[in-house]
Formats: structure tokens, sequence, C-alpha cells
């Protein structure tokens, strides 16, 4: 196969790959506005949520480990 043959198939494929795309992008259920804002605070929500408990996690299990190290004598080495 030379090199203009190669093109000419490239260009088909490229063609049809196209075509396919806007097919099945013609298919898609998108959202509404209404859903987009909706379902956008939820996850805010859920990640503020999730912050403040890992964060609260965090500090708890953060000071039992440096009371069970002060407690048996290994300095810390945070400030």
């Amino acid at each position: 196969m030379n090199l203009a043959e190669q093109i000419k198939e490239w260009t088909a494929q490229a063609r049809q790959f196209y075509a396919d795309t806007r097919s099945e992008m013609r298919k898609v259920s998108w959202p509404s506005r209404q859903e987009v804002v909706g379902t956008t605070v939820v996850v805010m929500v859920a990640v503020a949520v999730f912050g403040l408990y890992f964060f609260v996690v965090d500090s708890i299990l953060g000071r039992a480990l440096n009371w069970v190290l002060q407690h048996f004598g290994v300095t810390s080495g945070g400030a």
C-alpha cells in the first residue's frame, strides 16, 4: 500500500469516526441546569461534611498519638 492510499484510508476512517461521534452525542441525555446545580450543591455539602469529619478524627488521633509518645518518653517531631 502506497502513501496516497494510506492517507486516503486514514481520511475515510477519520470521517467515519467523526460521523459516529456526532451520532452518539445526539443520543446523550443532558441534565438540566437545575439538576446540575442540585448535584453540585450536594457534592459541595458532602465534601464539607467529610472534610470536617476527617479534621476532627485527625485532630483526635494526633493528640492521642502525642499523648502516647509523651507518656513513653519519646519526643514528638512536630512544632
